[in-house]
């Protein structure tokens, strides 16, 4: 009699074994699957990199571009990792707060925030580098610019400014072919030198980056060019980007993409 009532005792929907099963059973939180999304995207990313210097031939490299290639490693997993604390932290205000919908406000306030200064959409201030490149023999082209804003970006650049156009992840660098002597298109806007790039970062990281043999510095003197870092207190990013509706692309729900079997 009491095996078949422990069995069914057991089996019983509200039964405390049950409600123990239940309180038991592990559950993954919102900040565990964002945390592993997140490194996962960074294991993707040291995968990837891996790969891409396979390719090269690790073994043909220079000890500086091997240092380089690991501090621009451990650059981009400090990042991930400040972000995922980032998110658990407005995870535990969302879940903590007894006000959950200012706690939410806030939250969304925060990433818009971060969202117009990755789009360009706001002004930018923090510490950082104003860079001035002078270039008296009219030498430097759109190319030389996208190898300073690679390096700039590698070093942890959060807001970039050359001359009045705001830098962002669609900014496009063209020769000035037009008579009017040495210059470059930044998103269709003229800019003639001496250049001045201002740039919203760690300022040791950057004057680093752009110190590294064989990099930005040594490129630019190799045309004649010349590249002066000054660090100011505060560096000012007032420059912002105008964002255009897309014309073909709209939100999409989850699903197979067209030509998928």
């Amino acid at each position: 009699m009491s095996g078949t009532g422990g069995a069914g005792g057991a089996r019983a929907p509200g039964s405390p074994w049950r409600r123990l099963w239940h309180a038991g059973r592990p559950r993954a939180t919102r900040g565990q699957l964002l945390a592993g999304v997140l490194c996962a995207a960074l294991g993707f990313g040291v995968v990837v990199q891996v790969r891409q210097n396979d390719v090269a031939g690790l073994a043909e490299l220079r000890e500086s571009d091997l240092v380089r290639i690991l501090d621009d490693t451990g650059e981009r997993g400090d990042r991930l990792a400040e972000e995922v604390r980032q998110l658990e932290a407005t995870r535990e205000e969302l879940t903590a707060g007894s006000d959950s919908a200012e706690a939410a406000a806030r939250a969304a306030r925060r990433r818009a925030e971060e969202y117009g200064l990755l789009a360009g959409t706001v002004p930018a201030a923090g510490p950082g580098v104003v860079a001035t490149v002078t270039d008296p023999a009219g030498a430097v082209r759109a190319a030389a610019f996208v190898s300073l804003v690679q390096e700039l970006r590698d070093a942890g650049a959060e807001a970039v400014q050359v001359g009045s156009v705001r830098v962002v992840a669609s900014t496009a660098f063209q020769d000035a072919a037009d008579g009017r002597g040495p210059g470059v298109l930044v998103d269709g806007t003229r800019l003639s030198p001496p250049y001045e790039v201002r740039v919203v970062a760690d300022p040791a990281t950057v004057s680093t980056a752009l110190d590294i043999p064989g990099g930005v510095r040594e490129s630019l003197r190799q045309l004649g060019a010349q590249l002066s870092v000054s660090t100011p207190e505060q560096v000012r990013v007032t420059a912002l980007h105008a964002v255009s509706s897309p014309q073909y692309a709209r939100p999409a729900s989850p699903g197979p993409t067209a030509g998928d079997g």
